[in-house]
């Protein structure tokens, strides 16, 4: 039984959260375009919010572009440059630091939205557990950064890395990649997974427009006529 279960929470689970990310998404973006935001309380508490909001945010685009870096690039790109145990140190430094920043910026957040009564009447359900859900995942992630102090050769590095690639690749039998992993990585593995799951029908959907504004950087000027 519990291979069964092992079996299904790491190979096909993550299929499933991310069918939902994607398709939710669509659906969202289609039919509720209204709904299509973070909604701000910028103008409560504004201190907060912008110390909080941009440590945060700075904190977690390290760590989201340091994971698909770290876990997605091919092996023959970063092998002339790092082995396993330097890539491992580097993700560890990076990713530790940046995580720290991050977590830091959301406790005020979380902070600010708990403690005034007028940000938390306003604030729905699913925002207080989006937050919180973000601030376990990332302890988690720092949890992971100590425990792998513990295995500096790089090998459980490469078998999470192993195990990513396999997950977007649709490779079989990936969920015996993770077989003997400690219970905090997989626990941080399936609640990454569980926040795309979620993220289509929550605040956390503003992702995409985060995203998308890369597009502005090759829009065409604005033209402006004079009368």
């Amino acid at each position: 039984m519990d291979t069964y279960l092992h079996d299904f929470l790491f190979g096909i689970y993550p299929y499933i959260c991310l069918a939902v990310l994607l398709l939710g998404s669509l659906v969202r973006f289609d039919r509720e375009q209204y709904t299509w935001k973070s909604d701000s309380s910028q103008l409560l508490r504004h201190g907060a919010l912008r110390l909080g909001s941009n440590l945060f945010h700075w904190g977690i685009l390290v760590v989201v572009i340091g994971h698909f870096v770290g876990f997605l690039v091919p092996h023959w790109m970063v092998s002339p440059f790092l082995n396993a145990s330097a890539h491992q140190l580097l993700a560890m430094v990076f990713g530790g630091a940046a995580g720290a920043v991050a977590i830091v910026g959301l406790t005020i957040l979380i902070w600010r939205r708990l403690s005034d009564h007028r940000i938390r009447r306003n604030s729905r359900v699913s925002d207080i557990v989006v937050v919180l859900m973000l601030w376990v995942q990332l302890a988690l992630g720092l949890g992971t950064v100590v425990l792998s102090t513990r295995h500096l050769d790089g090998v459980l590095f490469e078998q999470l890395t192993s195990y990513v690639k396999g997950v977007v690749t649709f490779q079989p039998g990936i969920a015996g990649l993770l077989a003997g992993v400690p219970l905090t990585y997989q626990l941080h593995i399936l609640l990454g997974f569980t926040i795309f799951l979620i993220s289509p029908f929550t605040r956390m959907v503003h992702i995409w427009s985060g995203i998308a504004s890369v597009a502005y950087l090759i829009r065409p000027y604005q033209l402006v006529r004079r009368r």
